[in-house]
């Protein structure tokens, strides 16, 4: 999606009465910044691929928890990561666990390959 898209995306909302007019001016103004501040160019060459590099960047920053632990850190560590407590991701791999049987995979390979925090 290009800037064009997601101003035309931002005025269907706010025609919708979606977005305030408070609303549709910061996140037009946002969005004409982000532009300004030499994405233009980068999205006109590679537009999928800045996406991308912005979710790895924030992936990289995933550890697992030294503090927050009860086996491996995994799920102390998403929460953190994330925002959600770490009750909620313990519930969730118990529920894939119980009824698909990935929970346990997921969380097993998690622990292989996802750093302690320092």
């Amino acid at each position: 999606m290009n800037i064009a898209d997601d101003i035309k995306r931002l005025h269907e909302l706010h025609q919708a009465g979606a977005l305030t007019d408070a609303e549709f001016a910061q996140a037009k103004a946002k969005l004409l910044s982000s532009v300004g501040s030499g994405a233009s160019a980068q999205n006109a060459n590679s537009n999928s691929f800045s996406g991308i590099d912005d979710s790895l960047n924030q992936l990289n920053r995933f550890r697992r928890s030294n503090t927050d632990r009860w086996l491996g850190g995994i799920c102390g560590g998403l929460g953190k990561f994330t925002g959600l407590e770490s009750w909620i991701w313990r519930l969730l791999f118990v529920f894939f666990t119980c009824y698909f049987g990935a929970g346990l995979v997921a969380y097993v390979l998690a622990w292989i390959f996802v750093p302690e925090e320092e």
